[in-house]
């Protein structure tokens, strides 16, 4: 029988109880009801990281060697100006020490995404940028991505007072953890070398 997969989130931003990290644990919350292990790193977590610098990867270690051992992602940005931050821009930044991996960077891995923005417009061209950066890492953006027009008071701790939010978080979470599963029992599916012999 396959392992439980291990789906890792990276998101949110420097305020206390974001819309977004807080989508993003709903998320996570959704993988873990399908039989995933899961592990956050919200906004604190980015916060903390330095601007990144190649060859100065330590201060990323954990985050680094979660996303080597991941059999899924789920990214969280708020849309800022149009685009993703760049307290998440920066996290993703240090994924470059997995460059020269076995499995280079993200490839085959499915990626859920997730995006908040006061308005509409900001949340389709931060999908297409998570999406872009996600294609450039060589992960696969899972068929969904959940973009919410978030508003005062919308989320409260891990719950989300619009339905249709709700239902496109748990779904991002959902199809995370199937594509995993598919990836774990067929990963020839996923291969980009040639098998060895």
């Amino acid at each position: 029988m396959t392992s439980a997969p291990f789906i890792v989130g990276i998101g949110g931003t420097t305020g206390d109880g974001s819309a977004t990290e807080s989508a993003l644990r709903m998320a996570l919350s959704s993988a873990e009801r399908h039989g995933a292990r899961t592990r956050l790193f919200g906004g604190s977590a980015l916060a903390a990281l330095p601007h990144y610098a190649r060859g100065e990867e330590s201060a990323a270690a954990d985050l680094i060697a979660a996303v080597r051992e991941a059999d899924g992602l789920i990214l969280a940005s708020p849309g800022y100006h149009g685009s993703i931050s760049g307290l998440v821009k920066n996290a993703i930044d240090y994924l470059e020490a997995t460059a020269r991996d076995p499995r280079v960077y993200l490839d085959g891995l499915p990626v859920g995404l997730i995006v908040t923005a006061y308005g509409w417009q900001a949340t389709g061209s931060t999908l297409a940028t998570l999406r872009s950066i996600v294609h450039a890492l060589r992960g696969w953006p899972t068929p969904l991505g959940a973009a919410i027009k978030s508003e005062a008071g919308m989320f409260d701790g891990d719950s989300c007072a619009d339905s249709a939010a709700s239902a496109q978080l748990a779904l991002v979470g959902e199809q995370v953890v199937e594509f995993s599963r598919l990836r774990l029992r067929a990963p020839a599916i996923t291969r980009t070398e040639p098998a060895a012999d």
